[in-house]
């Protein structure tokens, strides 16, 4: 797998403090650096000048319609959904809502 350089992107993450205008490269799937300005010449790049870098948002509210409204979800579109989620978003709400609590009282 090619590294990622995501390159002038502002990179937040409440939970390592982190609040900046950085570079970050992925190696084999896993952030390796973080720094201010990284330089990667076989790295496939990517500008987010403008933009957000963060770790996964997660939604944790969600309706299965039925029984009524099936056309917007049934519990089988409803329940396929959460078990593709990314591994970022496997936490329990108990974890989520404690991170977002800790988060706001930070900001």
């Amino acid at each position: 797998m090619k590294p990622i350089l995501i390159k002038n992107g502002r990179l937040i993450d409440p939970a390592q403090n982190l609040d900046s205008n950085k570079d970050l490269l992925i190696e084999n799937g896993i952030i390796s650096k973080i720094e201010k300005t990284l330089t990667y010449p076989d790295a496939h790049k990517i500008d987010a000048k403008g933009l957000i870098v963060s770790p996964g948002f997660i939604d944790m509210h969600c309706h299965l319609r039925e029984p009524g409204y099936e056309s917007s979800e049934t519990i089988r579109t409803g329940t396929a959904a959460a078990a593709a989620t990314p591994p970022s978003a496997r936490q329990s709400a108990a974890q989520c809502q404690t991170q977002i609590l800790q988060w706001t009282q930070k900001y």
